[in-house]
């Protein structure tokens, strides 16, 4: 009896290791700060026996500098916005995806593919939508705040919090101004400068990691951040108001995209399919409330979602003018 005992443990340990083992080496991975998280990666590296190199970023901006200052290979797996997934199309920076060697592909709502930025998803599949919000603390704002004009006001010296994001403060900015998300018109833009020199003076810190944190912690008031991160502030605070601004609000899809050169791709294959399934997902907008691009475990209703759609903008790749509004936004950092 004790041998057969010993043989089936033999036998368990055997196919035990088989499992472990049928996986191995390493995926580099670049992404949003609070995106992903740790248990999600831990789970991952435990089932695959492989390690994942996480590293994070603020800003489209940050991640081009990254990738294209490193070596090549130094990343498998990033998460480039919108317009940053065409630009990278456009310099041979990403490479197409196999979508055969993605099972859980099938879980993606079809509504949030075939954007313009990528029309046949040949570079990239959707991750998360995130959109801009202001948020107002009630507690001690009482007007009503409907518009970024308002956070002009002196006597909210020092008390707002801004995304470090170019394009999306600048983006604001002009829509303040009533124009386009996207406007490049250089006397446009200086309109937008002038108006965000003026809005500095109310401004105490611009932080795209953990804007909430000001907002939990009561430093400031008032922020222009992610809706995760305003959804998580609100949970701290029930007096905490969540608005979409009359102006308008920028909406950024975040996409799952193979570097080009990348050393572990079949391991970045099998961290994106990982994501993909249904639990990690629920585990992933649990934890960061985004919206959520799969179609079995949307945590926006379709009404809401797609007013929220219509109502915002997409960032665009802009082609040169970036030199432009990447000096500008030096001017008013």
């Amino acid at each position: 009896m004790k041998k057969k005992l010993l043989l089936l443990l033999t036998i368990l340990l055997l196919l035990t290791g088989c499992k472990n083992t049928k996986y191995k080496g390493t995926v580099n991975v670049l992404n949003w700060t609070s995106y992903i998280p740790d248990s999600v990666i831990r789970g991952f590296e435990k089932e695959y026996n492989i390690k994942v190199n996480y590293g994070t970023y603020s800003s489209n901006e940050e991640l081009l500098a990254k990738i294209t200052s490193s070596k090549k290979g130094t990343y498998d797996l990033i998460f480039p916005s919108d317009y940053m997934v065409e630009l990278m199309i456009k310099r041979n920076i990403i490479e197409k995806i196999d979508k055969e060697k993605l099972s859980n592909i099938k879980n993606i709502n079809e509504s949030f593919l075939k954007q313009p930025f990528d029309k046949n998803n040949d570079y990239s599949l959707p991750f998360l939508l995130a959109t801009t919000t202001l948020v107002v603390n009630k507690d001690n704002i009482k007007e009503d705040i409907t518009s970024y004009k308002q956070l002009l006001n002196p006597k909210y010296k020092n008390n707002i919090v801004l995304l470090e994001d170019q394009r999306i403060v600048i983006g604001a900015a002009l829509q303040a101004l009533g124009y386009s998300i996207n406007d490049t018109d250089s006397n446009h833009l200086e309109e937008a400068y002038n108006f965000l020199i003026d809005l500095k003076k109310n401004v105490k810190a611009f932080d795209s990691d953990s804007p909430k944190t000001f907002l939990i912690t009561k430093e400031v008031d008032l922020g222009l951040v992610w809706n995760a991160e305003a959804i998580l502030a609100k949970s701290e605070n029930k007096n905490i108001e969540i608005v979409y601004p009359k102006d308008g609000y920028a909406l950024s899809m975040d996409n799952y995209t193979i570097v080009k050169g990348s050393k572990n791709k079949e391991n970045a294959y099998l961290l994106i399919d990982y994501l993909l399934r249904d639990e990690n997902c629920i585990k992933i907008i649990s934890e960061y409330p985004y919206i959520s691009t799969n179609k079995n475990v949307g945590n926006y209703s379709t009404e809401e979602l797609e007013r929220i759609i219509k109502n915002g903008s997409y960032i665009e790749n802009v082609g040169d003018k970036i030199k432009e509004i990447d000096k500008l936004w030096a001017r008013i950092k």
